[in-house]
């Protein structure tokens, strides 16, 4: 992953209709907080998949029923929705452990 320039990435392991199994695979060497951000962004993709949004088929890509194979990647929807959700669902994260450490 260090060569690709990635920190991560989820593939579809069981089908490419309606697939619940999944394969998040995630650079070894990023600080928490990267690290954290990088595995809500993963897992809201397996989200895309499993509500049917983000499919592939046929070596093409498809978002909501449109074919985005071409699509560089800052402007794929799908990359798009995620990066926004990684903000959100890590901000609830932090919420969620300064609520449980002011609980204690």
């Amino acid at each position: 992953m260090l060569r690709d320039g990635v920190y991560g990435w989820v593939g579809v392991t069981d089908c490419n209709w309606r697939p619940r199994e999944f394969e998040i695979e995630m650079h070894n060497r990023l600080d928490v907080e990267s690290y954290i951000r990088t595995l809500l962004h993963e897992l809201w993709h397996v989200y895309q998949h499993v509500m049917g949004a983000l499919k592939d088929k046929h070596g093409k890509r498809y978002w909501r029923g449109i074919d985005h194979s071409l699509t560089d990647y800052d402007d794929q929807p799908w990359e798009q929705q995620a990066f926004q959700m990684e903000d959100v669902l890590y901000e609830e994260y932090l919420n969620y452990l300064t609520d449980t450490h002011q609980s204690l």
